[in-house]
């Protein structure tokens, strides 16, 4: 009875001999976010193996597809088999404003294969797609060490849903879909920026970084060193006079930061880089203003020009009325 189950679910998915006719492109975003989601909810959760549930958005043009993007998805309350079909929908909308190419092409989970649970979980989205496919990252593949990442060398797989008669009985399988990872090139500049730690490419940024960790060190220190001294004065630890030596003299060896000279010099500083930033606001001002003089002066030229043009048509007219009423006088 136990063999015959692990057969059936192993059977879920059809052997390697059936393929699917889909061309399937992956992009890098929902592989970071199905990462991400994973890794959030194992901290949350403290547990290795939570369970994950997404949609998975892109475009479909006949039998090729693309993934772009993904959201998470909730299930009902207290029952994780059912999907939050309200939730759903509210988020596919929110996402199809903002991406209006983008359609739900199916779903995705963390497993490592998939089961007749999933075949339950996936009869709820046929209502939103006709043929909804599966994303199933496997953290626990032991991937090959080969460099061509369009080989499958990535921890997910996809599957196209199919019906397979076995017994002259009909049932919902899955077969495996080879994908490809295909990046355009604001992809690559990001997820090259993610790699390096999101931000910290530049010289500057980290010579920041450094100078801040040096210093937030340094004042750790200055805490502890201030602690122990407020402890012997209290009596609460026994003195210890090498410790206060090395101190006192760590102390006189820093250079005098209260005499007038360094706040001279610091004031000119500080009133220099203040002149700085009112300097740059009044610049910003009047580029301003000076945008707002020359639509002024745009508008108040056109006034003129149609006022000139009414009055010499007005002045026309009465011309054209006076030298007729001097013909019919003659």
């Amino acid at each position: 009875m136990t063999t015959h189950m692990d057969t059936d679910e192993q059977s879920i998915v059809l052997s390697s001999s059936t393929t699917s006719g889909l061309s399937l492109s992956l992009h890098p975003l929902p592989i970071l976010n199905i990462s991400e989601h994973l890794t959030r909810l194992k901290l949350q959760t403290r547990s290795n193996s939570p369970f994950v549930l997404g949609a998975l958005l892109g475009a479909q043009n006949g039998r090729e597809v693309e993934i772009v993007n993904t959201f998470e998805l909730a299930t009902e309350e207290g029952h994780d088999d059912v999907v939050d079909h309200d939730f759903l929908v509210s988020r596919r909308d929110q996402y199809k404003q903002v991406f209006p190419s983008l359609e739900f092409i199916g779903w995705y989970t963390v497993a490592p294969v998939p089961t007749s649970r999933h075949i339950a979980l996936h009869e709820q989205f046929t209502g939103y797609c006709s043929t909804p496919l599966l994303l199933v990252l496997q953290p626990s593949t032991i991937t090959s060490s080969s460099s061509d990442i369009t080989g499958q060398t990535l921890p997910f797989k996809a599957y196209e849903p199919t019906i397979e008669i076995r017994d002259k009985k009909t049932r919902s399988v899955f077969i495996e879909v080879p994908y490809k990872v295909e990046t355009g090139e604001a992809e690559r500049i990001a997820v090259d920026w993610t790699a390096k730690g999101g931000g910290g490419s530049t010289s500057l940024e980290s010579h920041l970084q450094a100078q801040r960790a040096a210093v937030k060190m340094l004042h750790e220190r200055i805490l502890v060193l201030v602690q122990y001294v407020t402890n012997v004065i209290a009596g609460q630890v026994p003195t210890d006079y090498t410790t206060l030596r090395s101190l006192s003299a760590l102390i006189a060896s820093l250079p005098a930061s209260e005499n007038k000279g360094f706040r001279d010099e610091f004031n000119t500083e500080y009133e220099d880089v203040q002149l700085t930033a009112v300097l740059s606001s009044l610049t910003k001002s009047t580029n301003i203003l000076n945008d707002l003089v020359d639509k002024h002066l745009v508008l108040i030229g056109g006034s003129r020009e149609d006022r000139t043009l009414t009055a010499r048509r007005r002045g026309m007219g009465r011309q054209g009325m006076m030298t007729g009423d001097w013909a019919m006088h003659t």
